[in-house]
């Protein structure tokens, strides 16, 4: 059954490839990316396992978003299991770029396609213990190969939206021997985990720890990160500074008309944009160009100094959670269009005051409960926007009141890291020095996300 499967997908897998092809090498002139990196996908190519280490664990992350996502848990599983081999890889090339920046002692490489031969291939070099998949990876050849050298498997940060599900569940007699085969489901919330039983993961395999988002969220706007961008953007006391992270064509024209409105009557205000791809900053500094405002991009603050600002460009990578920091206001991105939203817990977990458009499908749990505690606002327009933005302006303690609630929800969700690593530690066959387990995290993961919750608590 299990060859008739992989053999039947990668039929299919040579359909698709072969139909988007000139899509793929089109996309690709216009990125101006290399497809060096999709043969190395299609071969196998992965790092070989270091001889030395006991066990070895692959983690994957699909791009940027999953990247962060698994950085508090990567620390946690590195103090528990010592003498093991991480590994990561990541499928999109600004996956790779975060993941390089964000882990430079980690061996960083391109995902396998998920055609058999690719993904044995992979297995044979790594011949990892455990494989991690962040949130919702499920690739019949991937898992099903990992099965066949017994290899375990386990998917954290687990969500599986309604839409999802309908799909998966179309196929369930194909996709339920698949998910079936996880050894660790993890999921963010009781109804992720419901669908991930229903589509045919094992009772035993599913539990609910939360998101691993919450634990990753920086709430100091001290931290070194944000204070260097501060001093870098020359942001003083007296600035007030509106950031839309994450966004998509058209949102910043949109947040770039707000910005007109309120501008004149608002000296000290000031607009960072951050586009989600990296293709489109071009684009965007078109449109901030042509708004007639005194701008800067963000590369050009590290070769000299650009005072007098009203509007940033970030073009740049993995930066993101540095700057929400600076921000008083924030507009979360991919909410006005197909996209259905961008993480807002960052900027919540600066206590920001947040505002996103209608579309979160994506975090749709994270919104329902900033909304129920008041702590951020949607945005169904231009107009909608502005007078949120001028309000949090006029009412400096409303504004404020906002960002502490938001701030007071992201640490209340807040611990997915430790039992998360807890149930992957038991599926790495390997002995744990003495104490390890009891011990907690390290120090600098307890002062960071411990004594803060504590204090938040202790104000009730």
């Amino acid at each position: 059954m299990r060859n008739i499967v992989a053999w039947m997908f990668n039929g299919l897998y040579v359909v698709a490839l072969l139909t988007c092809a000139p899509w793929l090498a089109y996309r690709s002139w216009q990125r101006g990316l290399s497809l060096t990196p999709l043969m190395g996908r299609f071969r196998g190519d992965a790092p070989h396992r270091n001889a030395k280490a006991k066990s070895c664990v692959w983690l994957h992350a699909v791009s940027v978003g999953e990247v962060g996502a698994l950085n508090t848990l990567i620390l946690e599983l590195q103090f528990r299991l010592p003498e093991t081999q991480f590994v990561l890889s990541t499928t999109t090339a600004s996956g790779f770029r975060v993941a390089q920046q964000r882990y430079p002692n980690l061996p960083v490489f391109y995902s396998p396609l998920d055609f058999s031969w690719s993904v044995r291939r992979a297995l044979r070099h790594i011949r990892p213990d455990l494989i991690v998949f962040c949130e919702l990876e499920i690739w019949p050849n991937w898992v099903l190969a990992a099965a066949q050298q017994g290899v375990r498997t386990a998917i954290v940060n687990g969500r599986l939206s309604q839409r999802s599900f309908r799909g998966y569940s179309r196929f369930q007699a194909i996709f339920s021997t698949i998910i079936g085969r996880f050894d660790v489901v993890a999921c963010q919330t009781e109804a992720d985990a419901a669908r991930f039983r229903a589509i045919g993961a094992t009772e035993s395999a599913v539990s609910v720890t939360g998101s691993l988002k919450f634990d990753g969220a920086e709430i100091d706007r001290l931290n070194s990160k944000t204070e260097s961008l501060r001093q870098l953007a020359e942001i003083g006391p007296e600035d007030t500074i509106l950031l839309a992270g994450s966004t998509s064509a058209p949102e910043e024209q949109i947040v770039l008309a707000s910005f007109a409105e309120l501008a004149g009557s608002f000296p000290r205000l000031k607009l960072i944009l951050v586009p989600r791809h990296p293709e489109r900053f071009a684009e965007v500094a078109a449109w901030v160009q042509a708004s007639g405002y005194p701008w800067v991009r963000r590369s050009q603050l590290d070769r000299e100094k650009m005072a007098g600002w009203r509007v940033l460009l970030v073009d740049s990578l993995g930066e993101l959670g540095g700057w929400w920091g600076v921000a008083q206001m924030a507009y979360v991105g991919g909410s006005m269009g197909p996209r259905e939203g961008q993480n807002m817990i960052e900027p919540a977990a600066y206590g920001a005051a947040v505002c996103f458009g209608p579309r979160t499908k994506n975090f749709r749990d994270v919104v329902r409960q900033l909304l129920d505690a008041q702590a951020a606002e949607i945005v169904e327009n231009r107009a909608e926007l502005t007078d949120f933005v001028r309000r949090c302006l006029v009412d400096v303690t409303r504004r404020q009141q906002i960002g502490n609630r938001a701030q007071a929800v992201v640490l209340r969700n807040q611990g997915a890291t430790q039992l998360t690593a807890e149930l992957l530690v038991k599926q790495v066959a390997q002995e744990l020095p003495t104490g390890r387990l009891s011990n907690g995290p390290p120090a600098p993961y307890i002062g960071r996300l411990g004594h803060r919750q504590r204090n938040w608590l202790r104000r009730g």
